[in-house]
This record gives C-alpha cells, sequence and structure tokens, in this order.
C-alpha cells in the first residue's frame, strides 16, 4: 500500500451536517487527520509532496456509516467478505460498516468479536465495527455477556433479523445493558404474524398470490419495546422500521422522552410493493416493501429528523437462492454500493435536502454508536467521500463488487455517484 501523503481537497463543496455547514473550500488532511478546512488554503505553504486533488463540481462529505449491513465472513463467506464488502462499501462512499451478528459462529463471545476486527484489520480497506449477538446463539432466550462484549469491542447489541419474543427476555437485557450505556438494537417484527408470509399484505399481495406480512407484525413488536423502554430506561434503537403506524408509535415515544432512535433502509425510503409484480425476488425483503403511502411517510420521517438513520440493509444472497419462484427465494438486498445513490434520488426529487441524507447516513450513526466518525471537523479522523452529483450512470449489476448480485437496482439510472473514497485520510476508492 502506497505511503500515507498529506492531502489537499481543493475547491470543493463542503457539506458536514455535524456542524451544519455547506461552504466552498479546502481540506487539508495529514497523518490520517482532517488538519483545516477554510476557505482557502491553496496558498499556504504545502510540503512538496502534497497531493492537490481538484474538486471543482464535487461534494465533500463525511464518509458513511452503514449501521446495518449482514456480511457472511465467518461461516458463509461465498456470500461475502469482510475484504469484498469493504470494497463495495467504499464504491458506495462508506466509510464504516456495522456488521450483523448473524454469523457462524454467531458473535456472542468476545473471542469472536475479536476475530472480526483482527480480521477486518488484516483484509478490510474501511471501518468495520460488529454489533453483538443480544442473546447467546440469537435464540432469544439467554443475555450474552454485554459488558464483555462491550469492552471487546461491541458497539452495539441486536439480534439481528430475529426478533426477541419474550418481554421478559428483553426487558432484563435493556436493563442490564442500561448499567453499561450500551445499546439495543432490535428487529421489530412478530414472527408468528409474519407466518408464511412474503411481501406487504393487502390487495396487491392478494392479486399476486402470495401471502401478506400485515403492518402489525412491527408496530405491535415496536410498541411492546417501547414500553419496556419506558420501564428500564435503557437505550434502544429499532433497526428497520417501515410502515406509518410505528412512525406515530415513535413519535410518542420521543415526545416522552424515551432514549430511542430508529433507522429505516433506502429500499424502503426509494421502492414500494409494486416493485414485486412480475415476481422480481431481488424485491423480496425483511421486511417487505409497503405501499406508496408508507414510503413517502417514512422520507418525510427522515426529513423531519424522526427517523435518525438510513441504512443499506445490506444482505448478500447468491443466485442459487434467488433465482426462485417469488415463495421460495431468500429475503435480502445488497446495497453499500447504492445506497448513497439511491438517496441522491430523493435529494433530485427534493423530497430531502442533501445536508439531511448525509447526516441520516453519516453523522447521526456515529453520534449514536459513539464512533469518532461523520464528522468533517478538524482534529477527527479524514474519512471522506467526494461526490459527482450530476454524474449520470446506469447500474450495471456484473461491475458491483459485492461478491453477489442481488440488488434491486439492476440497470437502474442514477444521478450522482462517489468518484472518491478517503479512509484515515488514505485513498480506498477512485471512480476512473
Amino acid at each position: 500500500m502506497a505511503d500515507l501523503r498529506p492531502t489537499l481537497l481543493a475547491k470543493a463543496r463542503i457539506l458536514d451536517p455535524s456542524r451544519d455547514l455547506d461552504t466552498t473550500g479546502d481540506i487539508f488532511i495529514a497523518d490520517g487527520v482532517i488538519k483545516d478546512v477554510t476557505s482557502d488554503l491553496t496558498s499556504a505553504g504545502l510540503s512538496p509532496d502534497t497531493e492537490i486533488v481538484d474538486c471543482r463540481g464535487l461534494i465533500a462529505v463525511p464518509g458513511l456509516v452503514d449501521m446495518r449491513a449482514f456480511i457472511g465472513e465467518p461461516g458463509a463467506e461465498h456470500r461475502e467478505t469482510l475484504a469484498s464488502a469493504s470494497q463495495a462499501a467504499a464504491a458506495g462512499g462508506v466509510t464504516t460498516i456495522i456488521c450483523q451478528p448473524d454469523t457462524d459462529p454467531v458473535i456472542d463471545d468476545p473471542a469472536i468479536v475479536d476475530f472480526i476486527l483482527r480480521r477486518a484489520r488484516d483484509t478490510a480497506i474501511v471501518h468495520v465495527h460488529p454489533m453483538a449477538a443480544l442473546t447467546k446463539g440469537l435464540e432469544g432466550r439467554e443475555m450474552t455477556e454485554i459488558g464483555l462484549l462491550g469492552a471487546a469491542g461491541a458497539v452495539a447489541f441486536t439480534d439481528g433479523t430475529r426478533s426477541i419474543r419474550s418481554a421478559q427476555v428483553l426487558r432484563r437485557a435493556l436493563t442490564y445493558a442500561r448499567d453499561f450505556d450500551a445499546l439495543i438494537v432490535h428487529h421489530t417484527e412478530d414472527a408468528s404474524l409474519v407466518g408464511e408470509g412474503v411481501m406487504n399484505e393487502g390487495e396487491l399481495a392478494s392479486r399476486l398470490g402470495l401471502a401478506g406480512v400485515p403492518k402489525a407484525a412491527e408496530t405491535i413488536v415496536l410498541e411492546r419495546d417501547l414500553r419496556l423502554v419506558a420501564i428500564t430506561g435503557g437505550r434502544y434503537h429499532a433497526a428497520s422500521l417501515t410502515c406509518a403506524e410505528s412512525l406515530e408509535v415513535l413519535r410518542r415515544a420521543k415526545r416522552d422522552g424515551l432514549d430511542v432512535t430508529a433507522s429505516a433502509s433506502i429500499n424502503h425510503l426509494t421502492l414500494n410493493e409494486r416493485d414485486v409484480v412480475g415476481y422480481r425476488t431481488f424485491f423480496k425483503l425483511a421486511p417487505p416493501l409497503r405501499g406508496e403511502d408508507d414510503r413517502v411517510a417514512l422520507v418525510e420521517a427522515v426529513a423531519e429528523g424522526l427517523i435518525d438513520v438510513v441504512v443499506s440493509d445490506h444482505n448478500p444472497q447468491d443466485v442459487e437462492v434467488k433465482r426462485l419462484p417469488f415463495s421460495e427465494a431468500a429475503f435480502g438486498a445488497i446495497g453499500l454500493e447504492t445506497m448513497l445513490a439511491a438517496g441522491l434520488r430523493l435529494v433530485k426529487d427534493g423530497a430531502l435536502d442533501l445536508i439531511t441524507l448525509i447526516g441520516a447516513m453519516s453523522t447521526r450513526p456515529a453520534e449514536i454508536l459513539g464512533l469518532p466518525a461523520g464528522t468533517l471537523r478538524p482534529g477527527q479522523p479524514a474519512d471522506i467521500a467526494l461526490i459527482a452529483p450530476d454524474e449520470a450512470w446506469l447500474l450495471d449489476p456484473a461491475t458491483l463488487k459485492s461478491r453477489c448480485r442481488n440488488t434491486p437496482f439492476d440497470e437502474a439510472r442514477f444521478e450522482g455517484r462517489v468518484v472518491r473514497t478517503l479512509v484515515a485520510g488514505r485513498t480506498v476508492y477512485e471512480y476512473v
């Protein structure tokens, strides 16, 4: 790997949600850290080896922090490795991946947390932080050692795509985690209500002859969880909300002063149930895509800050489990490489301000997880994405860096793309 040179990002539009900053200027980087951000650094005495990057027409933003990415390593490296996920992340402007614990073995032991961190240091080109399992084996019965796992490097605790059925187990976990100021991230779906459902319950599902998943499967669990948060005083994050009814539950909890935050996936913000028409399995997601009214409500919730975080919900699946009849195909879609590009559609449509989108993809997840990321403040790590906002391009799945190609944006047209990504001052991706 090349030596780390000082770098000047010159004449960029600088967008920093952590300071509500939107200006034109220069960013000087040295020793992996942002040294200065000002209107004009080009006349300063720079060392001869400084790399000067002409950023006219580009937007410099904090590197994205993806709070929900499922990666196969260890145990399912044919789906994704930390190395391949990090390559995809860098191409999408993501400089920090938060990986989920549903691996083989499950991340429920400090030794596995240590393995992930060491493996990422050896093979990944972006930062990787693991969430650890909330219950042993993701079985929903016995809590993991939250204190030991946190000390080993776990940034939060979750059972991934599994919802804890026992209110008593979740109550104990919230109480125990509170003593460590640990964050509980929970997937809000009642498995008994989901049943054999494969898409949003409603008229469209009936016409397609597919079993539906009711919105109540989400709202019932969220309502229960937030009542437990009120009892325990724990820190809680809803992993992926999808419908307007859940937003009202969340709004009430925040109004009551509970320490709760929530995410929505980029898929639920930019797609809806009608994309399933034609039985296209790349749109088979869990939770399922909802109706257009719910999609619009989610976007409005991001705009007002009710939804704190936008995630990719990256879930690579190989062709053998995706190219099946819709009811039999696996759930999930990749998203690390397309999260920002898809989000820029909302900006182009006027549904979101760019600074709000970047804040939800970078600054807010970093704040919630307590990570040194999501900011362009001097003195902070130089994790930066450069965006060409007017670059039009067509997504060719064959060019994606993920090991799998299960993208809902196959041959989609985008406007705006990442052209350069820096992690700790080092360029890890450059579009040419």
